[in-house]
């Protein structure tokens, strides 16, 4: 007898442990929900129309999706009942709703009068993917009129004039514009091609209900072969306004502009600045003395060489945690090369360590080059340029140990540096080193100003390239930048004083479109 209850008591654990409840099942099993789900009114607002795009493990993902199911409540707390189960993929449902028959008979509910005038076109000036639909509003809309019954516009749009008509969007009274903007992307939900007929249709929606019902909220199930295994939807208001519809206006096709007419000053500026950087560098290049002026930094480089020659200390520079391919590196390149044709002058020392390994290859050709070019190629040492670590902290952590047992006479910060600035510029001052940094991060600076003797502020760290190179191309472009800052404030002076004065041609002519 012990042994057939032992193994009915088995069994049942077994039995047990077979079954899974709705609680049970993580959530990573669930099916996911369907998306872009839309609930508008039909027929005068006594029937929901329910489009949504399908489950991401409706055919795909888990695939375990066999179907949707819908519930309905007058109350978005109250007792959700199931009408109906419909099977995967995209669907569009139609829920005639109950009518509360007492009151249907109360007399035919008001009709706001439909928009008027509606004009399609393809938007301007974009890539295309986008149309703009204009109507004049319905006679009901009366703007700041206690009596306007007009609540809102809907605009639905069709690849048929036959539909279906899926709602795009909705403007609020008053409005007279809707741009339907679509996706470019064939693989978006949202994709609307280009050349491709399109109809619209406008609602106008009123403040009040059909008779006999209000509002009605919906929930909508993903729904799997296992009846507790599924994931549903927060209740989704449903609201049963009145309303009219235009009659169908298209087609119409969207595609997109070569040439966008609303950034012509922004094409005149290019083709300005063009030319004056074009005259610029033939200028440098036929010798011409273009002034720059004095930067303290660059100015201070000679003087902390020749103080670390006096020392007998090595000179460290530090090209931050940039790529090769950034501008804040490539200009610190320039102004390396400079500062290793001086060491190679004065037989001084020259430590780079790097945080890239193709800005360590570049920088070692940097400064073999400028040994070279001051006659020394045999004091170069290829162990002056060395990598260290890709791991930020890391790198300052070796960085600063240099610092420290080395005690070089001079630091040199050039480059695109972040939250290590200050750790490196605090280390080298207790060092006892003069430092000159530059660095195009604005969130940097002020730790470099604090900590360091010289910094390079923003573009400064641009100019001091073409200042020591004196590079034709740099020099030229530097010029033409120049110019066109002070184009830029002597516009903006005259701008802000006809403004003032009631002029607005003037302001017009610089406006520019998105």
């Amino acid at each position: 007898m012990m042994h057939k209850l032992l193994i009915v008591m088995c069994l049942l654990f077994i039995a047990g442990a077979g079954y899974v409840s709705a609680e049970e099942i993580p959530d990573s099993l669930k099916p996911a929900l369907p998306s872009d789900i839309t609930i508008y009114p039909d027929s005068g607002g006594n029937v929901a129309v329910i489009y949504w795009f399908p489950s991401a493990d409706d055919g795909a993902g888990k695939n375990i999706v066999t179907g949707y199911a819908l519930y309905r409540s007058p109350s978005p707390k109250g007792s959700f009942e199931v009408i109906d189960t419909v099977p995967p993929g995209p669907n569009r449902y139609i829920d005639f709703l109950p009518i509360d028959t007492t009151v249907v008979d109360s007399g035919a509910p008001f009709s706001p009068a439909p928009v008027t005038e509606v004009t399609l076109a393809d938007k301007d000036n974009d890539h295309g993917h986008a149309v703009i639909v204009k109507w004049k509003t319905s006679a009901d809309d009366i703007a700041g009129s206690p009596s306007n019954r007009v609540l809102a516009y809907n605009v639905f749009r069709a690849e048929s004039q036959s539909g279906p008509y899926l709602m795009r969007g909705q403007s609020a009274s008053g409005d007279t514009q809707y741009d339907d903007v679509g996706s470019k992307e064939r693989e978006a939900r949202d994709y609307m091609p280009d050349y491709t007929d399109y109809y619209y249709i406008i609602r106008t929606k009123t403040i009040e209900y059909h008779p006999g019902h209000k509002d009605y909220f919906y929930i909508v199930r993903s729904i799997t072969d296992n009846p507790d295994n599924y994931r549903e939807t927060s209740p989704l208001q449903f609201d049963g306004t009145i309303y009219t519809d235009s009659q169908v206006y298209g087609p119409v096709q969207c595609f997109g502009q070569w040439f966008n007419s609303g950034l012509i000053p922004v094409l005149i500026f290019v083709i300005c600045f063009t030319a004056i950087t074009v005259f610029m560098i033939f200028r440098a290049r036929r010798g011409a003395e273009l002034f720059v002026r004095r930067l303290a930094g660059i100015e201070a480089v000679d003087e902390a060489i020749g103080r670390a020659t006096e020392m007998g200390k090595p000179i460290l520079y530090v090209l931050g945690l940039g790529t090769a391919a950034e501008i804040a590196t490539i200009a610190s390149f320039t102004i390396l090369g400079r500062v290793a044709k001086k060491v190679a002058e004065y037989q001084t020392g020259l430590i780079v360590p790097c945080y890239d390994p193709i800005v360590m290859t570049v920088a070692q050709e940097t400064v073999k080059a400028s040994y070279m070019d001051a006659g020394r190629p045999d004091s170069y040492d290829e162990n002056m340029v060395y990598f260290v670590t890709q791991s930020q902290f890391a790198y300052v952590a070796a960085v600063n140990g240099v610092m420290l047992r080395e005690l070089p006479a001079t630091n040199i910060y050039m480059g695109k540096f972040f939250a290590e600035s200050l750790i490196l510029a605090e280390t080298g001052a207790l060092a006892g080193s003069i430092q000159i940094a530059g660095t195009d991060e604005i969130a940097q600076i002020p730790f470099f100003v604090v900590a360091c003797d010289y910094t390079l502020i923003g573009e400064e760290l641009y100019a001091a390239s073409a200042y020591l190179g004196r590079e034709p191309v740099l020099l030229g472009s530097l010029k033409a930048q120049d110019y066109a800052k002070a184009a830029v404030m002597i516009i903006a002076i005259v701008g802000f004083i006809t403004i003032n004065l009631n002029w607005d041609w003037f302001v017009n002519l610089f406006r520019v479109a998105n």
